[in-house]
Parts: structure tokens; sequence; C-alpha cells
């Protein structure tokens, strides 16, 4: 288990000021994501990453529906200790024991009771966007379209799934494109990634692979570490940035007999966790 925890921020001086960067990686086991931490295969998440690379932490749930409901409702993954642990984001819900006095509360508006965080950006003047992944982003159909729906701009399409071998920077070139569009300047925006490509199937990111596996992934994770550059770049020369980094859920590669998610084994429930800031360099 790592011992690094990410950092203690007031959101209160974050929100408004800052723009938001949530990026997800979908289905990143927390193993296979400390493991190539170690073998220095992320540098361009090393150089955000505490001392001890990523922070574990359990998924409110074990597949990507689930678990971005309870995210845009402001339950990010859970530190993987004892808590109670605050949140950096909530929204009005009586009774909550995870607000202190950092966590940033969506207050109701005008008698609006608000049941998402990106609703809550939007009415403090953000754009909100979302760049989607996996299937549940595919608004080929009515469930596809149920969490786009919650952003005021929202884009997927076939180079961004599963199966795209270079999906991260196709994602990455819209994401920027959409940053640096002059319809955005002097906007701030909440943006949100998801990030396909450590999905199965991921044996194409490593040569002569015939199935998924750690291995796979931790190839697919070294890709998209490249490929998240820019995308960093992009958002330090465009405002000073908030950006959250985890994933979902994780997932079984033949664990105790397991495949897949949707289960609760270990390799399902701990994820990787960071958040960090990206000072503004706008000429960078």
């Amino acid at each position: 288990m790592a011992d690094a925890r990410a950092p203690v921020l007031d959101m209160h001086a974050i929100v408004g000021s800052h723009d938001v960067l949530f990026i997800v990686l979908d289905t990143l086991r927390f193993d296979v994501a400390q493991a190539c931490f170690a073998a220095g295969r992320l540098p361009t998440l090393a150089a955000h990453l505490p001392t001890g690379g990523w922070e574990r932490r359990h998924t409110p749930a074990t597949f990507t529906y689930a678990a971005h409901r309870a995210f845009f409702a402001g339950f990010l993954p859970t530190p993987a200790s004892p808590g109670p642990h605050p949140r950096l984001f909530a929204l009005a819900f009586a009774g909550s024991e995870t607000v202190d006095a950092n966590t940033f509360v969506f207050a109701d508006d005008g008698g609006a009771d608000r049941a998402d965080i990106v609703g809550g950006f939007a009415a403090l003047g953000y754009h909100t966007l979302c760049i989607g992944g996996v299937g549940f982003f595919n608004p080929a159909n009515a469930l596809g379209r149920d969490l786009p729906g919650l952003f005021a701009e929202a884009h997927w399409a076939p180079a961004f799934g599963v199966t795209a071998i270079d999906s991260t920077e196709r994602q990455v070139a819209l994401a920027c494109a959409r940053l640096n569009a002059d319809d955005l300047r002097g906007r701030r925006c909440f943006t949100y990634l998801n990030v396909s490509a450590l999905h199965q199937p991921n044996r194409h990111h490593l040569p002569g692979a015939t199935e998924d596996t750690p291995a796979s992934q931790a190839a697919a994770l070294a890709y998209v570490d490249a490929a998240l550059a820019p995308l960093f770049a992009a958002a330090r020369r465009r405002a000073p940035t908030f950006a959250i980094v985890c994933s979902d859920h994780g997932t079984a590669y033949g664990e105790d007999g397991y495949r897949g998610h949707r289960l609760a084994h270990d390799v399902v429930l701990h994820v990787p966790y960071a958040h960090f800031l990206l000072g503004h360099a706008p000429d960078a």
C-alpha cells in the first residue's frame, strides 16, 4: 500500500478562480497504476503525484455508470483508511458527515435542488465540457446520453472508444481545441475526460499480446501518460487549474476465478487517485 496522500486544499479558494479538469482513467487498477509509477513509466503524471505515487482509494461503485453517478454527486473515491473523510465538493444533503470547512458546497439556488456538481459549476458560470470514451458516453441510445446530458457540451466518437489504439490522443486534441477556442476565452471551464484506453480490450497496446492482462493495461497506461502531456500544457496556458485524476473502478484478470468488473473483488474496489494544481503559465 502506498503512503501517498492527496494534499488538503481549501476548495473555496479554488472554485470560481480556477478551471477544473476531471480525468477518469476508466477501469484502471490501483496495483497496475502504482507499479507503473514505481517503474518510472509515468513521467507526465509522476510530475504531479506525491513522492509515494498514487493514493489508494475505494471506489463508490464497481462499474462505470454507477461510479460516475456517485462522482457527479460529489462522492469521489474514498481514502482507503478509517474515516470520516471530508469531500472536495458536496451538494445540499441533510445529515452529511463528510463536509468540513474546506468542502465547497453547491448551495440551492433560487429553490433549485441540485443533484449533480456539473450543474453546480454551471450555475457559477463555468462552461461544462465532457469528452466521452467508454460506451456509457456513446449517445447512440438513451442510457449513453444520460451522463453526457449533464454537461452543456458533450462529445463522443468511435475514435474515442475502447477499440481505437490512438483514442486518448484524439480525445486530448479535441479537449485542447475547445479549451483554446475563442468562445471560451475568459470563461472558467469544468472539463471532464473519460479515458477509454485502459478498458478492455487493451491488448493492442502491448505488442504480441493475445489477451488482456495487467501487463497490457500497464502498457495502455504508459500510452495514456504520454498522450495527456499536451492537455496539461494547454490547461496551464489557459488558466490556473485544479486537476483530479483517478479511476472509477478496477477490473479482474482471472484473480480468484473472476474476470471483468461489476463485482466486489479487491482489484475492482481499489483505485488510484490524485488531485493537484496546475499553475497558470500563459507563455509555456
